[in-house]
């Protein structure tokens, strides 16, 4: 595998509003070409990324979110929440780099000496960096940050970012052991979990990106390709088309009753499933989608099972209205499902995992389509929907599209397909 999902995970304006992949149309294409995708040109020049004065915008915000919830000041480490609020694009090691954003008054970072003209680069608002040599420590310079900025040292609470490691988190309070650690969830998550109109046309792109280099891939699917070979032809689509952070699965046949695969090599053959699940980013916003198609005449039991997950898609965004709770959508399609002769719940052969996770500048953000979760859909929250149908010892189907939810409802990034025989889908309009 050149990446998984897993692994990346870790880790759009003017649209093709128009674009709609039918199978008609792909057999037009030569399905023995090379792949080097000179048809494909990067289609993301037109979006720009989040400027200064959005990322500014947002601190304050969540300062003014921190006195509601008397929080002193937040902890944050390299990862997505950094990026969302400086812009620094950075990795995590025993070195320690963190941004500290206090209740009132400019950020703070903290990085290694060495590494102070790099942070600088990513940088993207007027923040004040504090550096620390090797023999020093770095939590005396969070400490000399908050004293700096009037903060009381004496009580109080100190929020940390929910994946900061423990020696941070034990580093930062042994030095304000008078301090309380509180989770910096409700803080980060109540900025980041309701995307501006910006950020929505940015994963319109990073989604627009992923659908036409899955039309590309689509022609070119032949007899005798292994799962590496198709995806190579993906990788190489959505980079072609300006995509970043390319991430890419492709599971045949049995292995697609895996929803995260197996490490067993299938070839295509004729009458193969063919389970793809894919993504990138534009400007460090994300798409995931997953198509599932046959190569050659499909079965009727093929058939079935595909229909049937796109009607648990459709049940999925017809559910997902204002005010709804989430869990409620994944309660509908596993209604459904059941209705089929497939589940109950989470058993096999049926639905094993949620019928969609948050979206947005990470792969996996809350919140989710999962039974349970009483968190209410507001407009600008970002869900992908993907009620996938797996069957141990023969296939499994998954359809995946994201949507993002408006004034008016539930609007899809991606349309999905409505049959087997032209299984791409079209890019929705967004204005």
């Amino acid at each position: 595998m050149n990446m998984n999902k897993r692994a990346f995970l870790k880790a759009s304006g003017a649209s093709i509003a128009a674009l709609s992949v039918s199978s008609a149309a792909l057999a037009s294409v030569n399905k023995n070409s090379e792949s080097n995708n000179d048809t494909l040109k990067n289609i993301t020049k037109n979006v720009s990324a989040i400027t200064s004065v959005e990322r500014e915008n947002r601190i304050k915000k969540a300062q003014t979110l921190m006195q509601q919830m008397n929080i002193s000041a937040l902890i944050i480490e390299p990862g997505a929440a950094m990026d969302y609020f400086s812009g620094i694009q950075w990795w995590r090691s025993e070195r320690l780099t963190a941004l500290v954003i206090p209740r009132e008054g400019k950020v703070g970072i903290v990085c290694p000496f060495f590494e102070e003209p790099s942070i600088q680069e990513s940088l993207a608002i007027n923040g004040d960096i504090r550096v620390w040599q090797e023999h020093e420590s770095p939590f005396e310079r969070i400490k000399q940050i908050l004293s700096d900025r009037g903060i009381n040292l004496s009580k109080g609470q100190i929020g940390f970012e929910n994946s900061v490691r423990y020696f941070v988190q034990n580093g930062v309070m042994s030095l304000l052991s008078n301090l309380e650690h509180v989770s910096a969830e409700p803080v980060t998550r109540g900025c980041r979990i309701i995307k501006s109109h910006h950020e929505l046309q940015l994963m319109h792109k990073a989604n627009e990106v992923t659908l036409l280099a899955y039309g590309e891939v689509y022609s070119k699917l032949e007899v005798g390709m292994s799962g590496s070979q198709v995806k190579s032809l993906m990788s190489n689509a959505q980079a072609t088309l300006g995509g970043k952070g390319v991430w890419n699965m492709a599971l045949i046949d049995q292995a697609s009753a895996f929803p995260h695969g197996s490490k067993k090599q299938h070839i295509i053959k004729e009458g193969s499933i063919v389970l793809m699940d894919c993504g990138c980013n534009v400007h460090g916003y994300q798409s995931d989608i997953s198509r599932t198609f046959v190569v050659g005449e499909p079965s009727k039991r093929q058939r079935d099972v595909w229909q049937t997950v796109r009607m648990g898609q459709k049940i999925a965004f017809e559910q997902a209205q204002l005010n709804t709770a989430a869990g409620l959508v994944d309660d509908a399609v596993r209604k459904h499902y059941q209705a089929e002769g497939f589940g109950p719940g989470y058993k096999l052969p049926g639905l094993s995992h949620r019928t969609g996770h948050g979206i947005g500048m990470e792969g996996h953000e809350s919140v989710n389509f999962v039974h349970g979760e009483q968190e209410k859909l507001k407009a600008g929250m970002c869900f992908s929907n993907e009620p996938g149908i797996y069957i141990p010892g023969e296939f499994g189907v998954r359809l995946e599209d994201c949507i993002y939810m408006t004034d008016k409802g539930a609007q899809w990034f991606t349309v999905p397909p409505d049959s087997l025989d032209s299984p791409i889908g079209k890019v929705a309009s967004f204005t």
